[in-house]
Formats: structure tokens, sequence, C-alpha cells
């Protein structure tokens, strides 16, 4: 039995590596209903922590072999949550540069914990705690305040021609964009009810409208609205399954938007176009940086196509 063990010594220390992760990462998310520190920082730091540990104490093995198995580990675990229709690549890429560097740290660790040469036991000890302090935080998190985020354009029309191509617009163009061939939500046509305050406009996506009413009609130069509804940011791409992990659901929520214009003369238009929103996703500063980057690719996408319908 003992020769089997060290035989397959490297598997098994990768397959405990993978149930740790998933025995940390699956009550986090699926029973606490949170995303965040534990997952993306607890979870990639005793991936690449656990294997080189069990490994290392029964065979000698290097830093460069240590951040190996780690990284190995990681890749599996990785590739379970697709088989297993858990997660899709979109927010496995998204993640990975935090996940990598939490993994590196942790196959670090697990690395000179083994060149101390200490038990096993005591080596976990250590860290038995560590999930539950930081689900512990997770939980007590509160993501309240309102993020935003504004994009600008100028356009060479009249101020009451942009207005007019703002509160409603036709089926814009298929996107060339990487980014909106990966199945992130990406508007197509927009339309209004009624005129005024207590008007209705609808920004349609992808994957549903974005149900917008008006809270301040001040035409020709602001339009401000409350989302009442929004529908989901992405489909998940997975090689193997339709999946819907449970992140697409109110854990990054529209609270309200506005388009100002403003009158530069000569024909000349500028328009700011902003989005005020939460994430209920943490560490929430790592996660903003992709929210912005990708709300500015679809503000950018609408105001574009205003631009192009002012113009004519």
């Amino acid at each position: 039995m003992k020769e089997i063990f060290l035989k397959y010594i490297w598997q098994i220390s990768i397959l405990i590596g993978i149930l740790t992760g998933y025995g940390i990462g699956y009550p986090s998310v699926f029973i606490f209903k949170e995303y965040g520190w534990t997952v993306f920082t607890v979870v990639p730091f005793f991936l690449g922590m656990i294997p080189p540990l069990i490994y290392g104490s029964r065979i000698e093995i290097t830093r460069r072999e240590a951040i190996k198995i780690g990284f190995a580990t990681l890749g599996l675990f990785c590739l379970s949550t697709l088989l297993f229709a858990i997660e899709g690549i979109i927010c496995i890429i998204m993640a990975s540069p935090l996940i990598a560097l939490c993994t590196w740290l942790g196959s670090l660790l697990g690395f000179y914990f083994v060149k101390k040469k200490e038990t096993v036991s005591k080596q976990l000890y250590s860290f038995i705690l560590l999930p539950i302090i930081f689900l512990t935080i997770d939980i007590a998190l509160k993501t309240t305040e309102f993020l935003e985020v504004k994009t600008e354009i100028y356009i060479n029309a009249p101020i009451e021609t942009v207005w007019c191509n703002i509160i409603s617009f036709g089926k814009i163009d298929e996107p060339k964009e990487f980014l909106f061939k990966t199945g992130i939500a990406y508007p197509t046509h927009a339309e209004i009810k009624g005129s005024g305050i207590g008007a209705v406009r609808y920004c349609n996506f992808t994957t549903g409208s974005f149900v917008e009413p008006i809270t301040n009609w001040d035409e020709p130069t602001l339009l401000q609205f409350d989302v009442l509804e929004q529908p989901t940011a992405m489909r998940e791409l997975n090689p193997f399954w339709d999946v819907h992990p449970p992140h697409l659901d109110g854990y990054f929520q529209s609270k309200k938007g506005q388009f100002k214009l403003t009158e530069l003369g000569k024909g000349k238009t500028r328009v700011e176009g902003t989005t005020w929103y939460n994430i209920h996703i943490h560490p929430v500063q790592y996660w903003d940086f992709w929210s912005k980057y990708i709300l500015h690719q679809i503000h950018y996408r609408g105001l574009k196509h205003i631009k192009k319908e002012s113009e004519k």
C-alpha cells in the first residue's frame, strides 16, 4: 500500500488539493452565496500550498517543482469546474491574474514548510482557521456604495438631433470587437414608451432588456433614469455544457444612468454617458477594474451608433 501511495503521490497530492479547494469554495458559493475573498484568494492559495506540502513530505522537492505541482492543481481544478458545469471560461480568464498570484504564494509557502521539516499536521494546523476567517469577512462585507463609469463622445450634429437618437435608436450593427464575441451581453437597440418624467426606456441587450424609468427629462441636455430590471450580464462560455453560474444573478447590479449633452457650437455636441452600479463580488477593487472596462466598451458601442445616426 505504501509503495502504491509513493508511486502515485504526485497525482494523490493534486487530488487532495482539488478536494480541499472544493471543500472551501463550495460552501462559500452554494451555501452562503458569497463570491469573495474566500473563493478568489483562499481557495487558490490552498490549491498551491497543499500539493507540495503532501508531495514534499515524502519526496525531495525543489522550489520549481513545488510551483509546478501547485499550478497543475490550479489548472485541473479550473478544468473540473468546466466539466461539472460550475463555471464558464470567461470568469476563469478574468479571475486568472488574482488566482494565479495566490496559487504561486501558496506553492512557495508549502515549499517553505517542507524545507523546515515540520510535520504535515502541524503545518495545516496553522492555517485551518483561514477559510473560516475569510468567509466570515465575506459575509460581513456590504457593498452598498455606488460605483460609477463615464464615457464621452463628440458628435458633429446639432444637440436636438443627438437627443432624438439617444432616447431611442434602431438596430446596431453586429459587433466586430472580440469582447462581444465571448458571450458578454451588448446593446442591440433602444426604444421608449411615453415622453418626459415617467416614460420608460428599454435598452435591449443580447440577453434581455434594461427597463429604465425616466427620472429627469431636461430636453435636450439631460436624460436620467433608474434601472428597474436588468438582464444577465453574459452567456458564459463552456466547451462542455450550457452553464449559468450563480454570479450572473444579482452580483452585479446597474442602479441608474444618465446621458448629458453639451452644445459646443457650430453644430457639434458632446455626449457623456454615465452608469452607476454596485458589485457584490470581492475584492471589489479587482472586479471593478473589469466592470469599468466592460461598461466602457458597452457605452462606446451605443455612443458610436448614436454618432453614426446623428451625423447622417
